[in-house]
């Protein structure tokens, strides 16, 4: 493949996952048929195979992005700190999640629709995420023993983040109930700190 085509495939697919994100959060995941993600990216809809089996396998492609721009934002940011056992770094990382779901609010939804409708796609996306679980489980090494296993203290961690986020900024702002960031930041960071540290 020349290097134009090489060009041509990769804005092809980019163009494909981005009309998803618009079309995702125009119309939601499961109401999204490939054909419109075709004409959004204005592109033929048997260019779509050219790159993905299907919509689900976009999905996962879209995680694996998300991901990754996450893992260089982490690395690149001096002020990141490993110890939890300090409220500072916990609420670091509740700060860095809360504003990631914001910001990834269609994608989110999709994956969780997705996940509870297909749920061997569920497993699939679980255990892209899941790939981070090594990481984290360095952040709670710095904790006054003794721990539960740390694969379900990250397990309960992920719950907590994932269902308060989706509780308030997914099903809660259209009947107008609302939560300002710094106090959904506050309180998930305090829980997790007394939780984890055993202290307020």
């Amino acid at each position: 493949m020349t290097s134009t085509r090489k060009e041509q495939a990769a804005g092809t697919e980019a163009a494909l996952k981005q009309a998803a994100r618009e079309v995702f959060a125009e119309r939601g995941y499961l109401n999204t048929k490939i054909t419109d993600i075709t004409a959004a990216a204005g592109r033929a809809t048997g260019s779509f195979y050219n790159h993905f089996a299907g919509k689900e396998e976009l999905l996962e492609a879209l995680l694996v992005d998300m991901l990754a721009a996450v893992d260089d934002a982490v690395l690149s940011d001096r002020t990141h700190d490993e110890d939890f056992s300090k409220i500072s770094s916990i609420r670091w990382h509740v700060t860095s999640f809360w504003t990631f779901y914001k910001a990834h609010l269609p994608e989110m939804i999709a994956i969780k629709h997705a996940s509870m409708a297909d749920p061997e796609l569920g497993r699939r996306l679980q255990r892209i995420m899941s790939d981070d679980d090594a990481h984290m489980i360095r952040h709670l090494s710095h904790l006054p023993g003794p721990q539960p296993d740390p694969l379900l203290q990250i397990s309960a961690i992920n719950s907590l983040l994932e269902g308060f986020a989706y509780t308030w900024l997914v099903v809660n702002p259209p009947t107008g109930h609302t939560i300002p960031d710094d106090e959904a930041i506050t309180l998930l960071t305090n829980l997790l700190h007394h939780g984890l540290a055993g202290r307020a």
